[in-house]
């Protein structure tokens, strides 16, 4: 059973930082790809950044790049969201996502059809930033 269970999101200041983590089991997590969505109520959904399988290629949207890094780790079948410089406009639910395949394409994620290439999705969590 594959799951995906995340933690590490709170409140934060605007210029702070946060790390997210997305925990996998239930599939051989260094085998594919990982992305990461967040959602504010109202708003359809923002793919933020997607990673190979082998972490050798990403992609990140124009709005969070230079900011955040999405690290993995594929011995502890992690893969993390590092935030660096916050801003009130990132507060939203992050989702961190198990893709179909092994590799990323940024038309995929340019265009908002993303969502069809993943098949596994975790729980989420809130991040709120605010002074």
């Amino acid at each position: 059973q594959v799951q995906l269970v995340e933690f590490g999101g709170g409140p934060a200041q605007p210029g702070g930082s946060l790390r997210l983590f997305c925990v996998a089991s239930g599939f051989i997590f260094s085998s594919f790809a990982m992305s990461r969505a967040r959602q504010v109520p109202g708003k359809g959904l923002e793919w933020v950044f997607g990673i190979h399988y082998d972490g050798s290629d990403t992609y990140y949207a124009d709005t969070v790049k230079c900011r955040f890094t999405i690290p993995r780790d594929n011995a502890k079948n992690t893969v993390y969201l590092q935030m660096n410089s916050l801003k009130p406009e990132d507060t939203a639910l992050y989702y961190c996502y198990k893709r179909q395949g092994p590799v990323i394409y940024d038309n995929e994620y340019l265009s908002g059809r993303a969502a069809v290439f993943h098949d596994a999705r975790g729980q989420g969590t809130q991040v709120t930033v605010s002074s």
